[in-house]
């Protein structure tokens, strides 16, 4: 920005214009955002990269039409121009009865500290370090033998909201990540694992050398997998590819797809769809949540929600257009970028940690697959059917004997929520979260 305006006064400036325009109401928001990356591979940078970004969107309301533009000029004739063409479009476009700002009664009055921002900023010194020990210590790992790369990454951001009902908050948030990727074994015979951490604040993050070699260690335990025939056993999720089975709920809960009645889970609501001892929680408060806003994008409070309790579904994610067209509250889960109109989205959500060890659900399983890595995408969101490649592991008798490869694992989501165990092992990493989980009965199509 310039002239030493605030970001805030800035946005308010552009949505009066909007209004004297024609506008009858507007909102507008401003992301700042700086981040860092490095990759090295094999003992040398590959990328070194630094991005600064300041981006503004703002959308007006013209009776119930509605346009949103952004830019990032923001100089004082860019901001009056784009202020013109919003109010514009929004004269040309479709009526949408379901368009339009908070009332006043809903804004949030004290945003909540989330504690979202790691003020220290790591110099370019300290990631190249720990890229370097992170691939360092996977390629000594007996039996690996290449490297697809260490990367640290950095950023941090600010976001105002502006809005002419009366709404205007900032707030900043920081994250910080680190990977590293290896492969072992050679020739047709290599075999390729990874680790990955992610924090909001740089002491939070997992220590360098000891994610390169649980790499390491993961990629070499793949080599010489199997070919299994096909089968229906119990199937166990590792804790890093559970959270997708959470993901795929989150997309079938979003109010816009219920509205739409393009979900699987469209007459569920107060179902039972879990055992009753499973509960999903999203929690936008989470202290250092990776995901954690104080308000939503638009302006509600927002607050931590059972989406799933007893294993029951007990609500939407919704925002104020898709709240308003099932006749419903909006549950403040609103989130928008400066181009896009605000649509619904998880904060951070989870599945709650179970009692069992993930040794517990392994121990009773006669024949079994430990699957640790998902590829593909094949899930039908309006019929709930799941079929997905995989690998990972055969288990037999309780015990996990070798590495499997090319296989396929399929089911219905419905059923597969029902026969659902979580373990104990939560561990917050992606903002969408979920422990180790055994599944029962599912098939696996091998050779």
């Amino acid at each position: 920005m310039q002239d030493n305006e605030n970001e805030l006064s800035i946005l308010e400036t552009i949505a009066k214009t909007a209004q004297k325009l024609g506008a009858d109401d507007c909102d507008a928001i401003c992301v700042k955002s700086i981040s860092l990356s490095i990759c090295q591979r094999m003992g040398s940078m590959e990328k070194i990269e630094r991005s600064e970004s300041s981006d503004i969107g703002i959308r007006v309301f013209v009776g119930k039409k509605q346009a949103i533009v952004s830019s990032s000029d923001v100089t004082k004739s860019a901001l009056q121009q784009v202020a013109e063409r919003a109010v514009a479009m929004a004269k040309a476009a479709p009526e949408d009865s379901y368009c339009g700002l908070a009332s006043k009664n809903q804004l949030s009055k004290k945003p909540a500290d989330i504690d979202s921002f790691d003020p220290v900023e790591p110099d370019t010194n300290t990631l190249i370090k720990w890229t370097r020990e992170a691939e360092e210590a996977a390629l000594s790992v007996k039996g690996v033998t290449n490297s697809e790369g260490a990367e640290a990454d950095w950023g941090k951001g600010e976001v105002s909201v502006y809005a002419t009902n009366g709404f205007a908050e900032t707030y900043k948030g920081s994250h910080y990540s680190l990977s590293a990727s290896v492969l072992a074994g050679s020739g047709t015979e290599m075999e390729r694992d990874y680790e990955y951490s992610g924090t909001v604040y740089g002491t939070d993050l997992m220590n360098a050398e000891d994610l390169g070699k649980i790499a390491g260690n993961r990629a070499v335990r793949r080599l010489e997998p199997k070919k299994i025939n096909t089968s229906q056993v119990p199937v166990i999720f590792d804790s890093r590819v559970s959270r997708s089975l959470i993901s795929h709920l989150a997309g079938a809960i979003n109010g816009a797809a219920i509205a739409r009645n393009t979900s699987f889970l469209l007459n569920k609501m107060n179902e039972q769809l879990f055992q009753d001892s499973v509960s999903i929680v999203d929690e936008p408060h989470r202290a250092r949540g990776l995901r954690s806003v104080p308000f939503d994008s638009e302006g509600l409070s927002n607050k931590k929600i059972n989406i799933v309790e007893d294993g029951v579904l007990k609500s939407w994610l919704l925002d104020l257009r898709s709240s308003r067209q099932l006749k419903l509250h909006s549950t403040g889960h609103a989130s928008r970028g400066v181009s896009s109109l605000p649509s619904p989205s998880p904060t951070n959500l989870y599945l709650a940690p179970g009692k069992k060890s993930v040794t517990d659900l392994i121990d009773p399983i006669k024949e079994g697959f430990f699957v640790n890595e998902l590829i593909g995408s094949g899930v039908n969101g309006l019929t709930g059917d799941y079929s997905r490649g995989a690998s990972g592991f055969w288990i037999e008798n309780g015990e996990i004997l070798f590495p499997v490869s090319e296989v396929t694992i399929a089911g219905n989501l419905l059923d597969m929520y029902k026969n659902l165990s979580p373990a104990s092992d939560l561990d917050f990493r992606y903002g969408i979260d979920a422990p180790t989980c055994r599944v029962d009965g599912m098939t696996v199509a091998g050779k």
